[in-house]
């Protein structure tokens, strides 16, 4: 039986602006960083995959540069030889090889499946096991730190039908500020939105009693990791005693995490991204653990450009809920493009493609264009 091998893969890193400085608690992003990965096989096949960070090291273990390097080094040529239609082989002869780098395997297996989805003629969503639905409903995040601004943003985004989801990046700021900050939003949106905050791990436990109680008791739907992810104890004591839903984010670094995290009880939603998990399939077993723990799930993002949104969206479409929508709108915050065409937003949800693999055509021109030199 003759097997279709990986011939070739090729890493570039891509530099975009972004509409606006995107705030987060631990870092401004004036910009964002992808690393495209185009993995080749002997048929003539080229599967695209992307690994993309938030704030570099100063979130995470991995920063673009660590990426290409990984794969360019040790992870490509672990890969180069093997069965391509074979991704189950593939990723675990990564495991077993490299420790981590779950941003980087998530996209060589993203690649992997566009590869085999253009080579089946089907979408990857049906090699994951069969979309349930066509469209993710996707948040947006309010980080200009503005309140005003903010409410502008976020009656605009209504107007249009583009999100009525939104969430806001807080602590930062003394605390009664941000509280000041987020409650107002809420008022002047009121019913028409959910709101919700992501705090990045920077409440100390004794902030986080407080502060938890305060949003929950003005509308705010749901608190994204409050404390530190080291924190186990203090977790299981907020979701135990928070008004409003603590989901985990930070504190899901692979599945194993997440297994252990239900098993404590340290939250009542888990937030799911790819790049965490070690790619699409990988994540689908963290959603797996949650829904067996009856824990809600929320479809997170690393503000991926169009190739990686699409390969996370092809995993969560084959999903049998998502209580808490999701957070796919990285593409959204770009002013540039490197595929022909975008990502396909309307009526508040992200459009996934049936078309075969991710979907997506590389605009080699742009790509060019924007790639490091």
């Amino acid at each position: 039986m003759s097997h279709t091998l990986i011939e070739s893969i090729q890493t570039v890193i891509v530099d975009l602006p972004t509409i606006r400085p995107h705030k987060l608690a631990m870092h401004t992003m004036q910009q964002q960083t992808l690393v495209i990965i185009r993995v080749r096989c002997d048929d003539g096949i080229e599967g695209i995959g992307e690994a993309t960070t938030i704030g570099g090291l100063a979130y995470g273990n991995e920063s673009p540069e660590s990426i290409k390097t990984n794969i360019d080094s040790h992870l490509g040529p672990l890969l180069v030889g093997q069965d391509a239609a074979n991704i189950n082989a593939a990723m675990l002869r990564l495991d077993k090889a490299a420790k981590g780098n779950t941003f980087a395997k998530s996209g060589l297996e993203s690649a992997l499946l566009d590869a085999q989805g253009k080579r089946l003629g089907l979408p990857v969503s049906e090699l994951l096991g069969g979309r349930v639905r066509d469209g993710l409903e996707v948040a947006w995040t309010l980080a200009s730190g503005d309140t005003a601004r903010d409410i502008a943003e976020a009656e605009q985004m209504l107007d249009i039908r583009r999100h009525r989801l939104f969430k806001l990046k807080i602590g930062a700021n003394e605390v009664n500020a941000d509280l000041k900050h987020v409650i107002a939003i809420k008022k002047a949106l009121g019913e028409r939105a959910s709101v919700r905050v992501d705090v990045n791990q920077y409440w100390d436990e004794s902030q986080a009693i407080r502060a938890c109680q305060v949003l929950g008791d003005n509308g705010i739907d749901l608190i994204e990791q409050p404390i530190s992810r080291i924190n186990r104890a203090g977790q299981v004591r907020l979701n135990q005693r928070s008004p409003a839903p603590i989901m985990a984010d930070e504190s899901i670094e692979s599945v194993e995490d997440a297994f252990s995290l239900a098993a404590d009880g340290a939250a009542s939603v888990f937030a799911l991204k790819i790049a965490k998990n070690g790619g699409p399939r990988a994540v689908l077993r963290t959603a797996q653990i949650a829904e067996a723990a009856g824990i809600a799930l929320y479809g997170g993002t690393m503000l991926e450009g169009a190739v990686g949104t699409l390969a996370s969206a092809h995993a969560f479409v084959t999903l049998n809920a998502l209580t808490w929508g999701t957070e796919l709108f990285g593409p959204l915050l770009l002013t540039e493009e490197i595929v022909t065409e975008a990502p396909v937003y309307r009526d508040f949800q992200l459009q996934v493609p049936r078309t075969p693999g991710l979907g997506l055509t590389l605009d080699e021109e742009r790509l060019a264009f924007f790639s490091r030199k």
